[in-house]
């Protein structure tokens, strides 16, 4: 995997359809965690306190439970629907984490906060050596496409 794939999580499709996301109104968060057991598309029930114990310090400018992410949207088009949000910068910091390697998209909204997807940090990042910023594709965090369905 390189450095910025984005992977969803297999049991997505399921939670699309239990209802288990409100994507339109839904707080969504990143966690960042470090490499002591990495995610896998195929994670059975992923949510956040799977992957918690393993998250980057709290220090810095990252806040343990992660970012919130701004300008959330999830809208459709010719039956393309596309998850996006705004791009996720953290400063540079002498006293933030050195070992990110994952970062982990969940839905805070949710009781269980269910995982929706990870993207490859490209580890190990680290805010002490520099700035770190996640740029969504320009198309969308996430498509779902019913020619796919």
């Amino acid at each position: 995997m390189a450095q910025g794939d984005l992977t969803v999580f297999e049991e997505f499709a399921i939670q699309l359809g239990t209802e288990t996301h409100t994507l339109t109104s839904d707080t969504l968060k990143l966690g960042i965690i470090d490499n002591t057991s990495p995610p896998a598309a195929d994670d059975s029930t992923p949510r956040w306190s799977s992957y918690s114990a393993n998250e980057v310090s709290d220090a810095g400018g990252y806040v343990s439970g992660g970012i919130t992410l701004t300008g959330v949207s999830f809208n459709e088009a010719d039956g393309v629907a596309v998850l996006a949000a705004s791009n996720v910068s953290l400063a540079q910091n002498a006293s933030g984490f050195t070992d990110g390697y994952w970062g982990i998209i969940y839905n805070d909204s949710n009781a269980i906060d269910s995982a929706i997807a990870f993207v490859e940090l490209g580890g190990p990042a680290s805010e002490q050596a520099g700035p770190i910023n996640i740029n969504w594709n320009a198309s969308g965090i996430l498509t779902i496409s019913v020619s796919n369905l």
